[in-house]
């Protein structure tokens, strides 16, 4: 009963194969458009992320050493001395102990700051969207 009420309701039994195939394309045309977009757009909110860890990770480590007169040997004593919450994760690798930390440069005087980590970057081996590899922001 409901299937002639459908029939005589919109005149046919249904689509026709060619209809079909035509929504079909559009819907794989669109797809095909939209996908590379959407991930450069990932790619992007990733170096966002990854910039903004950076800012707050040397953030921490110049007020460490302005209250301590030294550098964190590692990033776990930032933590530990309560300067940042927890070590982000990178937003590439998806690790927390991927950083790499720098050591300071040596002074005039030729002698090293104490401390072992200085400044910090990603442990990525990938390449940004500006042609920059991720290690080197």
């Amino acid at each position: 009963m409901v299937s002639r009420f459908w029939k005589k309701f919109t005149g046919k039994g249904g689509f026709t194969l060619f209809e079909l195939l035509a929504v079909m394309t559009i819907i794989g045309i669109l797809a095909a458009i939209a996908i590379p977009s959407y991930q450069r757009s990932q790619i992007k909110a990733r170096e966002a992320v990854l910039v903004e860890d950076l800012y707050q990770l040397r953030r921490a480590l110049d007020a460490f050493f302005a209250d301590q007169g030294k550098y964190p040997d590692s990033l776990d004593e930032l933590v530990n001395n309560k300067y940042i919450r927890d070590i982000p994760v990178d937003p590439f690798t998806r690790e927390r102990d991927s950083w790499v930390c720098e050591p300071p440069e040596p002074a005039d005087n030729g002698q090293l700051a104490a401390g072992g980590c200085f400044d910090v970057h990603s442990g990525s081996d990938l390449v940004g969207l500006n042609g920059e590899a991720y290690r080197d922001w």
